[in-house]
């Protein structure tokens, strides 16, 4: 496995739309496997093949430690409920914004041993695979979010809120 150069906003590849996986092959896999790694060494929970430079509709996610989701070609089939939350992206670093999501999705995908899989994710992790998904046309977080603002002042608010 291998650590990827993550691909960052004002780069013309984030706004384009992926092409499908038209089979999982070894070098489809190690890419994925290369993905896991680097959203893993910039302590993020999710990372689509354009963050990567490569123009496939694959993305990884782990919204919890251990837990890990390879989505290829994945379709969401069912949105339902609102919830609305700070989000971040490994290629947009250090902003943060508000953005409004499905509290419930249902979403189809094939894995890393090529079978279709229907998954259904609440809360965080339908928040998780909705920013990833949207990678795969081209959407930012930043598209789609209210009070874009650097992350560190989260970390003064809360800072200074302890101090008090």
């Amino acid at each position: 496995m291998a650590i990827r150069h993550v691909v960052v906003e004002g780069d013309e590849i984030l706004r384009k739309k992926c092409r499908e996986v038209t089979e999982v092959t070894d070098r489809i896999k190690m890419t994925l496997e290369d993905m896991l790694e680097t959203m893993r060494d910039s302590h993020g929970v999710g990372i689509a093949g354009p963050q990567v430079g490569v123009m496939r509709r694959m993305f990884v996610a782990e919204p919890e430690p251990g837990r890990v989701y390879y989505m290829i070609n994945p379709v969401i089939l069912e949105k339902s409920g609102s919830q609305t939350d700070d989000e971040g992206c490994l290629s947009v670093p250090g902003m943060i914004g508000s953005v409004e999501r499905p509290d419930y999705i249902k979403i189809e995908a094939t894995g890393l041993d090529g079978n279709r899989q229907i998954y259904e994710f609440r809360d965080f992790d339908a928040r998780v695979m909705c920013h990833e998904s949207d990678h795969l046309d081209g959407i930012l977080f930043t598209d789609k979010a209210t009070n874009i603002r650097p992350a560190a002042e989260e970390y003064y608010d809360d800072y200074e809120d302890e101090e008090e």
